[in-house]
């Protein structure tokens, strides 16, 4: 059987054997590539929907036969196994796109940032396809996402390993990726100075600076100057370390020598490097180090952990805790879960009570969505449209007037939080991990909390009522309630 070899990262090209083959027409082209990624069979009436959207049923399964043919001739031979109910690619394919993928799951990161010779699909469009248009959209910002967090850890690597000259290709590809991110900039900046080019690093400390007037009009993070200037007082970064369970790879930290140990557990979106970025959260994360050793990570999924495709249960999420506090040499700590982190924390406070100190949850809640006993959540109807306008809005300061409306002006913290999310997941990753928390529902583990419990809440946050908050504390035996006063949801 001849193989079928499809280029989806760039212009789409396709190949039969090596031979090129012209698909000159947009549509069938799409047929052959949903039908790649799909991987299995897939149902005429889908393809028919999402390639001829506004033809009715016949017109558009009449269309779908003449492009099934026209794909057939451009080939020479039939690659698309048709039966009267679904249609499905034969198995003698390679597609780049998948192999990116397949090479980020195995680790093999130098592998993956070769492939990658461009964005998903680019210059390639069905402006009269919405769903087809989407679906590519979320595909390619995923691809995207996992380059970022492959050549991160490359650049991390590479100047860990000595090979600082190979460090700073990877992190000057970074830096183009995203010119307006500053954690892409401080990549490049450490990547010439490990490599002994101060020169180097002072252009590209000036080209950030720049950038970041003109294109924003902010100010650099005092963090970024400080890798060219000893003498700033702003702390420097801790490095970003990994642990292994599940067989994936956790991204932690660690900042402080306190004598006890602090662990915060993130809500849905993190990132332990760009967290740095923004003043108020860093200047928070050192006041805390000051109390303790304070060791942050980013749960499975997110951040620079590895992306999986399962769903970040709240079990998972106790084992990822487990798996850093054990890396870390954490015998004992005081464990602090951030909104959708609380969850679980109280799993871990269930069944690891010997591992911990205490237990602070900071705007969190028991159950993800409402139930007749439950009324302080949004019903899965309400979940499922607010997750359409956040992802809608990826890519830039998406719902920040939910989670931070005090500082939802400010154009410093919307260019962060936009960063932050980008570099932190993609809308189809994170999608499914929305779907996991709007699912949770811990309230049967409340009673089993043994921990002393402090539950803090602002009293007006957009993001999770401040009744979840008193219902969380009512059902931990001896757990204390602070209201606060404010409506940010953001801990810091």
């Amino acid at each position: 059987m001849e193989l079928i070899q499809l280029r989806l990262l760039g212009f789409p090209e396709f190949r039969l054997d090596g031979r090129r083959i012209e698909l000159a027409l947009r549509k069938a082209a799409a047929l052959v590539i949903y039908l790649a990624e799909a991987g299995g069979p897939v149902a005429r009436d889908v393809a028919a929907t999402l390639l001829w959207p506004e033809a009715d049923a016949e017109a558009a399964r009449a269309r779908l036969r003449r492009t099934l043919y026209k794909i057939r001739v451009a080939f020479g031979e039939e690659i698309i196994s048709a039966s009267a109910a679904s249609l499905s690619l034969r198995p003698a394919v390679e597609a780049d796109a998948i192999a990116f993928d397949h090479a980020c799951d195995a680790g093999r990161l130098d592998e993956a940032a070769g492939l990658y010779s461009g964005d998903y699909l680019a210059g390639f469009s069905l402006p009269d396809c919405p769903e087809f248009e989407e679906w590519v959209f979320f595909r390619r910002e995923a691809l995207r996402s996992r380059l970022v967090q492959a050549l991160e850890r490359l650049v991390e690597a590479r100047i860990a390993g000595g090979a600082a000259r190979t460090a700073v290709l990877h992190a000057t590809r970074l830096a183009a990726l995203d010119p307006l991110s500053e954690s892409a900039h401080r990549h490049l900046i450490r990547a010439h100075l490990a490599a002994g080019d101060r020169a180097a690093a002072e252009r590209q400390g000036e080209a950030c600076v720049r950038l970041l007037r003109d294109e924003l009009g902010v100010a650099p993070d005092p963090a970024t100057l400080a890798l060219l200037h000893a003498s700033d007082a702003e702390p420097e970064m801790p490095r970003t370390r990994y642990v292994a369970v599940d067989g994936i790879h956790i991204a932690y930290q660690t900042i402080g020598s306190g004598p006890a140990d602090i662990v915060l557990v993130p809500g849905f979106i993190s990132h332990v490097e760009r967290i740095w970025e923004d003043r108020s959260c860093r200047a928070w994360l050192s006041a805390v180090s000051r109390l303790g050793r304070l060791i942050l990570f980013d749960r499975r999924g997110m951040g620079l952990s590895d992306r999986v495709g399962a769903r970040p249960t709240v079990e998972a999420t106790a084992r990822d805790i487990l798996a850093v506090m054990d890396a870390a040499g954490s015998r004992k700590a005081v464990l602090v879960g951030a909104s959708e982190g609380g969850p679980g924390c109280i799993r871990f406070a269930v069944d690891h009570p010997d591992r911990l100190t205490g237990l602070v949850l900071w705007g969190s809640l028991a159950k993800g969505s409402r139930a007749p006993d439950y009324p302080f959540a949004l019903t899965s109807a309400q979940y499922d449209l607010w997750q359409q306008r956040l992802l809608a809005g990826w890519g830039g300061p998406a719902e920040i007037e939910t989670f931070a409306p005090s500082v939802a002006q400010d154009r410093q913290a919307r260019a962060w939080w936009a960063g932050l999310l980008r570099a932190a997941s993609s809308p189809g990753a994170v999608a499914g991990l929305l779907q996991a928390l709007r699912d949770a529902d811990v309230r049967p583990l409340l009673s089993k909390v043994t921990a002393p419990t402090l539950v803090l809440h602002r009293r007006g946050d957009r993001a999770v009522r401040v009744e979840a908050g008193r219902d969380l504390a009512a059902g931990i035996a001896g757990a204390r309630f602070v209201e606060m006063e404010g409506e940010d949801h953001w801990f810091w």
